[in-house]
C-alpha cells in the first residue's frame, strides 16, 4: 500500500498513483486541523478525524504535550516533498485560522465556508477554462499562466453573462473575503488540482478490458 494511501484507508488500484486529488485535499485537511488543534488548543482526536487518522498511521509525536506543532511540521515536510508546496501556503493558511477562530464554536463554521470555497471555485475553474484544461501537462508554466488569469477573473471580471456563473463568482468572492486568502494562494491551489488532474486515470482507463 502506497505512503498516502494509508491515510485515506484505501487500497490502491493498478492506476492509482500515490499523490493525487485525494491525498493532496486529505493532507490540507489535515494541516487545517493541526493548525486549529495548536490555535485553539485542542486536545480531542476524536473532533479532528484526519488529523487522528495521520498522526496514529504514521505515528506523529506529540511535540511539549500540546497537540497540532508536532503535526503542522510532519505535514508541511510531507507536502514540500510531494508537492512542492512553499511555506507561504501554509503561513496564509495559519493567518486565516487567526483571523476567523477566536474560540471552539468557530470551527466547525469555518470548515464548513473553507469546504464551499474550494467546491465552488473548483467547479468554477472547470467551467471557465474548459478547453485550456486539455493542455498537456507537462506545459506547467503555460497552465499556471492561464491558471492566474482564470482566478484573476474571478476576483476582477464583472461582465460575465450566465447567470450561474455570475452567482459562483459571487459567492467565491464572499467566501474569501472572510477566508482572506491571496490571489497567490487561491491560484496555486487551483493549479495544484489541475495539474493533478491531469495525472488521475480516466474512467475508461479505471475500468478493465472484457
Amino acid at each position: 500500500m502506497g505512503f498516502l494511501s494509508k491515510i485515506l484507508g484505501k487500497k490502491e488500484n493498478a492506476q492509482g498513483k500515490t499523490g493525487g486529488m485525494e491525498d493532496y485535499m486529505t493532507l490540507v485537511r489535515v494541516y487545517f486541523q493541526a493548525a486549529l488543534a495548536g490555535r485553539l488548543g485542542i486536545n480531542n482526536l476524536a473532533t479532528l478525524p484526519d488529523l487522528r487518522t495521520y498522526k496514529q498511521t504514521f505515528r506523529v509525536p506529540t511535540l511539549n504535550n500540546k497537540l497540532g506543532p508536532g503535526e503542522k511540521a510532519s505535514v508541511r515536510k510531507t507536502m514540500k516533498n510531494i508537492y512542492k508546496v512553499d511555506d507561504d501556503f501554509f503561513d496564509e493558511i495559519d493567518a486565516s485560522i487567526k483571523k476567523n477562530c477566536k474560540k471552539m464554536q468557530d470551527v466547525q463554521p469555518y470548515l464548513y465556508m473553507f469546504q464551499g470555497f474550494t467546491q465552488d471555485l473548483m467547479m468554477l475553474v472547470g467551467n471557465l477554462m474548459k478547453f485550456k484544461l486539455r493542455v498537456p501537462g507537462f506545459f506547467k508554466k503555460a497552465i499556471y499562466t492561464m491558471t492566474e488569469k482564470t482566478v484573476n477573473d474571478i476576483y476582477e471580471k464583472n461582465s460575465f453573462s450566465d447567470p450561474g456563473i455570475i452567482k459562483a463568482v459571487m459567492s467565491i468572492r464572499q467566501y474569501d473575503h472572510r477566508l482572506g486568502f491571496s490571489r497567490k494562494w487561491t491560484t496555486d491551489f487551483v493549479y495544484q488540482m489541475v495539474i493533478l488532474a491531469k495525472k488521475e486515470p480516466k474512467p475508461a482507463e479505471e475500468t478493465p478490458a472484457k
